[in-house]
């Protein structure tokens, strides 16, 4: 008996190790299908690896999804595997705070698997979901939820989500804190008519109360700065006759005085509420706006600012009748307002750049029509936004440095992604490799993820930078023209405790 256990143990054994290892071997199979390579401990070399100390040429080290360490030269050992981009640019992946993803309720404008995709193929590597545009609008516990779930198993960047300042939530103090504990990142308020009929605009009284919970929270409230002051212009009436085809028609239906008086309101509330940090969104006025943000911030109140590519790419002057693509709000201002927009963005007094990709159905852009009035507002850009920034940007002396900054570094810390923004060591493996010289037509042979190309301003432009690949979390989620099998970001939630004003007050 004793003889014939001894022979069955080394068999058991056997075949317990096969086990493990079929275990093992079909658990790393089955990750690898979030990557386009089949290790996860490796070195990317590149001789313009953008850093926060400059730019260098050397190698960044990967090993379980996070930067291990960054060498310069070729001092790595070569008995790890190394991806190599030569001459290509490696930096920190774009992170875009404003993007509307639509999903769920509208994802036949756009939904998280496509967007996803599209900010993949772009450089992107970590998105920020708006609250509003899908239906219902994330404006509580219970619609977070909803997004979270529609989320799962189809994004290939990580995504993060904001949460709605509405008037419904506003009074409601612990509703808004269920909301931050639930991990929303932040909340988001209109000041004017937002289209969206679950998404009303709040007055100045409502974002006090938001900025007063935001505050324990160190979160920040993002705001759509326009009022509406003049009772007779209303996107929906013809403007007495004026040619609806006409840009300069919408254009004056939405003046810069609209920011100007939403930026003074804002700078109001926030003297009445210590401790909360106000983030202004899709900034096109670059006059007295902007000149009322520099007085805010220079009087020490915590606020930031942001425009978007649209904005610095193309001009009301070039708009042609009927072509509604180019439609949004803010508008498109004059070619003057641009080049000061850029001025200002390279002098550091506008802190980030952002996509607002909002997409709809072509239906709505009503582009037979060509009504400027009527036609839905936003344009479609999420996968454009870096070589489009790169194209125009390097005519007036961006540097790969100031794309990072505006790009990476400053989106993390408004989104409180404090692991990503950066090639440093301890940080999130989130890279983007592209060639800044290489040239492309964007027209309907280029390959575009996100859902109705047709309807972008930017369709028929020639650009500069193209995307080779974008690690996120160590996964190549895209490389050589196509993605990985699966979609394999992650959600990201706040997850921080509550800071309370009696903690504030001994900081």
């Amino acid at each position: 008996m004793e003889v014939l256990r001894w022979r069955i143990f080394p068999l058991v054994f056997l075949i317990f190790s096969f086990l493990v290892l079929y275990i093992k071997t079909s658990s790393k199979q089955s990750n690898s299908d979030c990557s386009l390579l089949p290790y996860e401990h490796y070195w990317i070399s590149s001789r313009r690896i953008v850093t926060p100390e400059g730019v260098i040429n050397g190698a960044v080290e990967v090993k379980g999804g996070i930067i291990a360490s960054v060498v310069k030269g070729k001092n790595f050992p070569g008995s790890i595997p190394v991806v190599d981009y030569g001459d290509a640019v490696l930096m920190p992946g774009l992170i875009d705070v404003h993007t509307h993803l639509d999903e769920p309720g509208r994802v036949e404008w756009e939904g998280f698997s496509s967007g996803t995709k599209a900010a993949a193929a772009g450089g992107i590597t970590t998105l920020i979901d708006m609250p509003l545009n899908s239906y219902p609008s994330t404006v509580s516990v219970e619609t977070l939820k909803l997004k979270v779930d529609a989320a799962h198993e189809k994004i290939y960047v990580d995504v993060g989500f904001w949460g709605g300042l509405v008037p419904e939530n506003a009074f409601n103090t612990t509703a808004l804190e269920n909301l931050l504990n639930a991990g929303a990142l932040g909340l988001k308020s209109f000041m004017c008519p937002s289209g969206i009929n679950d998404f009303p605009m709040t007055n100045s009284t409502h974002i006090k109360e938001g900025l007063s919970v935001l505050a324990k929270f160190k979160r920040p409230l993002l705001v759509h700065a326009e009022v509406v002051l003049d009772s007779e212009s209303n996107l929906n009436h013809d403007s007495k006759g004026s040619d609806v085809r006409s840009y300069e028609t919408y254009l004056r239906t939405r003046p810069p005085t609209w920011e100007e008086a939403a930026i003074r309101e804002l700078q109001e509330a926030m003297q009445e509420t210590r401790g909360a940090h106000v983030h202004i969104v899709h900034l096109s006025d670059s006059r007295t706006s902007l000149d009322l943000i520099k007085d805010v911030k220079r009087n020490g109140a915590s606020l930031s600012v942001e425009t978007c590519p649209h904005y610095l790419a193309f001009s009301s002057e070039e708009i042609m009748d009927g072509d509604t693509r180019f439609k949004c709000s803010p508008p498109i201002r004059e070619e003057a307002n641009r080049h000061k927009l850029w001025e200002s963005l390279l002098d550091g007094h506008i802190d980030m750049l952002s996509s607002d990709h909002s997409p709809s159905v072509p239906d709505l852009k009503l582009l037979e029509e060509g009504n400027f009035l009527k036609a839905w507002g936003g344009i479609s850009s999420l996968q454009y936004v870096l070589p489009v920034t790169w194209t125009y940007g390097r005519k007036y002396g961006l540097t790969l440095s100031q794309l990072v900054t505006l790009w990476s570094e400053r989106p993390a810390k408004l989104a409180g992604q404090h692991l990503k923004g950066a090639i440093v060591t301890g940080n999130h493996a989130d890279l983007v490799a592209w060639e800044p010289d290489l040239e492309f037509e964007l027209d309907e042979n280029y390959k575009t993820y996100h859902k109705h190309p047709s309807i972008s301003a930017y369709m028929g432009k020639r650009l500069s930078g193209k995307v080779l690949a974008t690690f996120v979390g160590g996964n190549l989620v895209y490389g050589d023209e196509k993605h990985a099998p699966r979609a394999c970001g992650a959600p990201i939630l706040a997850k921080e405790r509550p800071i309370f004003a009696k903690e504030i007050a001994v900081e």
